[in-house]
């Protein structure tokens, strides 16, 4: 199986099936997704999305500015259903010039922090999920990076796993950045934040998992810190971790 996927439009369309857990089980191929813009996808892009790949749910984490000015792109002519869950809702820079000042891993941690709430709605959106399904935000490495590491952590994935899946963008990061900067609004955002927010380095998500655990004991713990409760997490690994 290919893990990153070549749909004509995205730079980081990738399927997380295949990865072990500490427990011997494998996380299931073809379910479940993570990806860069989708609404940058061409019709021959859509065309594989939908009739081979199969996917049935969206989940956008970009906010709503995002969504209103860069817009869903061609499948919003498909039969994907559509979730709009923005890890934080408002103008693209507001949030990113309060965390300038701190490290992408830390920025990381108070994601994790701060938008709770709508982490929970997704972790349990996938769980419930009758179909493929795929997660993604703009450059699919920073808001996607954090759900990633939150999912694969559930599932039992091990921390090695977890840091080379999140580093895997860094291939792809300069056609991403590229993309962004000649996009307005992003253009914008970029100008104001540091500079460590262009790399998927590592030691950024080694730093992410190692703060969640130090706060929270494990990623199990910080799940039920967020209102997660036996039954969603026992329904996110039946759906995603073959017998």
């Amino acid at each position: 199986m290919e893990r990153r996927i070549e749909l004509e439009g995205c730079l980081n369309f990738r399927d997380l099936g295949g990865y072990p857990t500490v427990e011997g089980r494998q996380v299931r191929w073809r379910q479940l997704f993570r990806s860069d813009a989708l609404h940058h996808l061409t019709d021959r892009g859509v065309a594989r999305f939908s009739d081979e790949l199969g996917i049935r749910h969206v989940v956008d984490l970009r906010s709503t500015d995002e969504l209103e000015s860069n817009g869903r792109g061609p499948l919003s002519d498909t039969p994907a259903i559509f979730h709009h869950l923005p890890l934080f809702d408002g103008a693209i820079t507001e949030g990113q010039r309060a965390a300038a000042d701190i490290g992408l891993a830390d920025r990381y941690f108070l994601m994790a922090e701060f938008a709770k709430a709508p982490i929970a709605r997704v972790v349990d959106l996938l769980a419930h999920a009758d179909g493929p399904a795929v997660y993604h935000c703009a450059a699919g490495k920073d808001r996607t990076g954090v759900i990633s590491a939150i999912l694969l952590g559930l599932l039992g994935v091990c921390d090695e796993v977890i840091v080379a899946d999140y580093a895997a963008t860094q291939q792809q990061l300069d056609a991403i950045i590229e993309r962004l900067l000649s996009t307005e609004g992003y253009q914008e955002m970029l100008e104001v934040l540091p500079e460590d927010t262009m790399t998927a380095e590592p030691e950024t998500m080694i730093s992410l998992l190692d703060q969640i655990r130090s706060a929270y004991g494990s990623m199990e713990g910080y799940a039920r810190e967020i209102g997660l409760d036996d039954a969603v997490l026992a329904a996110l690994r039946g759906r995603f971790l073959e017998d």
